[in-house]
């Protein structure tokens, strides 16, 4: 029979009741404490421990190409530029023991074939007290395949979790026509800003358009355990992707001028060039070629190197030059548009395209020493001869007029208002040069007039005033469309994934007519003349079609002096002569200063850029598949026949 429990036994039953309830209240306490007071504290602790927050990353805009130049033709996408997925390689250098670090690297090596300095790197980043250190950028999905069928059972024998080695997947700018278009699309660096995490472009497009081109990146949560996979995650926020950019450039036509004008800077032994094709309709540029190309891939050799970066520039924009005689058929513009000025205030023309002017006299106030022709004299000349021989003293004469008449004011006002000189054209490109045309009463910085009394006939025959390529494009452009402006343009429209379209300049624009019909018409027909026999750039002539343009040669400030040997040379004209297709810009920039029997002096425009402009002109034609005009290369001779016959009868006892 049990005993009853005594009064100390239950005074001790009440005691061990007591301690165990304290105990159970300490840690009731205690979890309040980590759950409820120290709760935030401690999940993020467990958050640095086994969650990991990365950047899900955006893709960047793709650069597209022109493919519906080609009338009739259906467009298909075809990019210039595009973001390829490349991965970083990450570790978690807690969790690796450090008896296994020796060997990790060591596998690391083999597989990406990294040299002695990589794999000191390699060593370092694994010895830092992190939950997370890149080890290698920008690898391939070939390279990422064989870490990961390393790693895997590698992981699982050592009892490692399979994600203390992970990835991190991002994109890379790659090019698939190389250096295609370099210096106008330009690229992005490796790294990225530290703060943003968004690209860095170097120039061009990339630059101009970034606001445009870049997106935000996503998030994506990553948990670490041996279960977790080495890529595993869950992406909490979706990556903003850039919008695309459609360009006016065509691949074909693209890589056609890069091709003529390598050849062309070579063979002229010139320091650079560049070719820009224009549609004179719409203003859109067809392509754009400068040499020495930009690989925009390798933008690293170039930014490193002084001599090389230089070729990373837009030389057509950055770089404006004297037009030379390129620019006397404006200046014959100019007195044309004259005459309609008079009209309008009933007085007398200025003068008439068939007029026989006399040129012997070149004497032209504020001058010292009297204009000289570059070739050969020519006593009499017309509109029609003096474009086609280029020159000087029959554009200055008539310039002289037009200041008697209508004045100087009224000279400068029609080249800057009228033809934009000394105004910037507004190209979707940074850096673009305004030029210079001189103003009246404005000063140099040494005190002297940027306009004298000689200006005019200086400008006249297109010396003493700066242009960059697109403003005498663009005035060609409205020579070859019949008289109206035109602004250039790179960019097509601009489109975001989801298919909103930001930019779109494909919608025609009600055109601005600033040039009569009859005023273009007569220039046309004195440029015309300029390719064929008796003309000064005779090799511009395109087999098969016809043609109208005009020859430039300027020599080069060079310490302040013009360089007697260091010139730009130019072709700047359009193609068919009806109905034209293009306008195209051949410059080479310091040609070889040497004279080639059977061609002429190598640096005169007629000699080097007349050629590539045929070379260009007749591939781009058979490429857009324009029927030739003038199958004989006859179409013009009728023509010829009567000027030579007039300028014989003038010139020749």
């Amino acid at each position: 029979m049990s005993q009853a429990p005594t009064s100390s036994d239950r005074r001790l039953l009440v005691y061990v009741a007591l301690i165990l309830f304290f105990l159970f209240s300490l840690l009731v306490i205690q979890f309040y404490k980590i759950q409820i007071v120290e709760g935030n504290k401690w999940q993020r602790t467990a958050h640095r421990q086994h969650r990991l927050v990365l950047t899900e990353p955006y893709c960047r805009g793709i650069f597209y190409s022109n493919t519906a130049v080609k009338k009739g033709h259906p467009e298909k996408p075809q990019p210039f530029v595009i973001d390829v997925p490349r991965f970083h390689l990450y570790a978690d250098p807690q969790a690796i023991p450090d008896r296994l670090h020796g060997e990790v690297v060591q596998r690391l090596q083999r597989i990406l074939q990294l040299n002695s300095a990589d794999k000191g790197k390699l060593e370092l980043q694994l010895k830092k007290k992190s939950r997370s250190r890149k080890l290698v950028l920008w690898m391939t999905r070939e390279m990422h395949d064989q870490i990961v069928k390393w790693w895997q059972p590698y992981a699982k024998s050592h009892k490692l979790p399979r994600n203390a080695l992970f990835f991190v997947q991002d994109y890379k700018r790659s090019y698939p026509f190389g250096k295609l278009l370099g210096q106008i699309l330009h690229t992005v660096r490796a790294e990225r800003d530290a703060t943003t995490h968004q690209c860095i472009p170097t120039g061009g497009l990339e630059l101009s358009l970034n606001r445009y081109l870049k997106g935000e990146d996503g998030k994506r949560v990553i948990l670490r355990s041996p279960r977790q996979a080495i890529e595993m995650g869950t992406v909490t926020k979706a990556p903003q992707h850039g919008a695309d950019v459609y360009l006016t450039i065509n691949h074909h036509l693209q890589a056609i001028a890069e091709d003529e004008i390598a050849k062309a800077v070579k063979n002229a032994n010139a320091a650079a060039g560049w070719a820009i094709m224009m549609d004179p309709h719409t203003g859109e540029i067809l392509a754009w070629a400068q040499y020495p190309f930009f690989e925009p891939g390798n933008y690293r050799n170039y930014f490193n190197d002084p001599k090389k970066e230089q070729f990373t520039k837009v030389k057509a924009l950055t770089d404006p030059y004297e037009p030379g005689s390129t620019f006397k058929p404006i200046t014959m513009a100019v007195c044309l548009k004259a005459n309609a000025e008079l009209k309008k205030r009933g007085k007398p023309p200025l003068f008439f395209p068939h007029e026989k002017v006399p040129t012997a006299n070149s004497q032209f106030p504020g001058r010292r020493k009297p204009l000289k022709e570059l070739g050969a004299f020519h006593p009499y000349l017309n509109m029609y001869m003096a474009i086609q021989k280029s020159s000087n003293i029959y554009v200055a004469r008539m310039v002289q007029r037009i200041i008697e008449t209508l004045g100087e004011t009224w000279y400068r006002d029609t080249l800057s208002e009228l033809f934009g000189f000394g105004k910037k054209t507004g190209i979707e490109l940074g850096a673009e040069s305004s030029g210079l045309l001189p103003k009246l009463g404005k000063k140099h910085p040494n005190g002297t007039l940027e306009w004298s009394k000689a200006t005019p006939y200086s400008l006249a025959m297109g010396h003493n005033i700066l242009v960059n390529s697109l403003q005498m494009m663009s005035v060609y452009a409205t020579f070859a469309n019949g008289g109206f402006a035109v602004k250039p343009k790179l960019v097509r429209k601009i489109v975001k994934k989801d298919g909103e379209v930001l930019v779109d300049n494909t919608t025609p624009q009600a055109p601005q007519r600033i040039l009569e019909p009859e005023l273009v018409s007569e220039l046309a027909t004195a440029m015309r003349f300029t390719t064929k026999l008796g003309g000064s750039a005779r090799r511009a002539d395109i087999t098969g079609y016809t043609e109208a343009g005009k020859t430039g040669t300027t020599e080069k400030v060079i310490n302040g002096i013009y360089s007697k040997k260091n010139h730009i040379s130019t072709f700047l004209g359009y193609a068919p002569a009806v109905n034209p297709r293009f306008v195209l810009l051949i410059a080479i920039d310091e040609p070889e200063y040497k004279y080639t029997p059977g061609v002429g002096k190598n640096q005169l425009g007629g000699a080097c850029a007349a050629p590539c402009f045929s070379a260009i002109g007749l591939k781009a034609l058979q490429y857009l598949g324009v029927t030739p005009d003038d199958p004989k290369n006859d179409a013009w001779a009728p023509e010829m026949q009567k000027l030579k016959a007039l300028y014989d009868q003038w010139n020749r006892k």
